[in-house]
């Protein structure tokens, strides 16, 4: 998709946001986004279900409760973006920077995140069942409330992270990095 025809179903989105009845609701299920630039672009609601952002920016995106269920985000930048409330079930965020970005409830079960970046994120309340974290960043990372059952963290920087409230049952921890970690064994 060219960058000219998706401005425009950004504008019709921020319209629908707006309740104009000019506005029509983003719908860019299984879309080639590959390489948009989608910087600090409001997708709050937005259908991208199946979506390819593979390298795409959305650095400061607001992706607030938008659907990504198996969205391909592999090496995308997504550092400070809004993710509160969005379905990334079964996504593909592969070497994908999510430095600082809010994942505050996201939906990231069985989501392939290897070896992206979480440092300094928000993931309270993040449902990573069955995640494969394996090699990922989360040095300084919020996982309060977190449900990382399951998950693959082997190779993990866990550096400062608080596992306290952290739900690990079954989680595969071998050769993570854990160094000043208070956690609830």
């Amino acid at each position: 998709m060219n960058q000219e025809k998706l401005n425009e179903i950004l504008r019709l989105h921020e319209l629908w946001l707006a309740d104009s009845p000019e506005g029509i609701h983003a719908d860019l299920y299984g879309a080639n986004l590959q390489e948009a630039d989608l910087e600090e672009a409001n997708l709050e609601g937005a259908y991208l279900r199946g979506a390819d952002l593979e390298g795409a920016n959305l650095y400061g995106a607001n992706l607030y409760g938008a659907n990504l269920r198996g969205a391909y985000l592999c090496g995308a930048n997504l550092r400070g973006a809004y993710l509160c409330g969005a379905n990334l079930r079964g996504a593909y965020l592969e070497r994908t920077n999510l430095k600082e970005a809010n994942l505050q409830g996201v939906y990231l079960k069985k989501a392939y995140l290897y070896k992206a970046d979480f440092q300094g994120a928000d993931l309270c309340r993040t449902d990573l069942r069955g995640a494969d974290l394996y090699g990922v960043n989360l040095q300084g990372a919020n996982l309060q409330g977190a449900d990382l059952k399951g998950a693959d963290l082997k190779g993990a920087n866990l550096n400062g992270v608080d596992l306290s409230e952290v739900n690990l049952e079954g989680a595969i921890l071998k050769g993570y990095n854990m160094n000043r970690n208070k956690a609830n064994t």
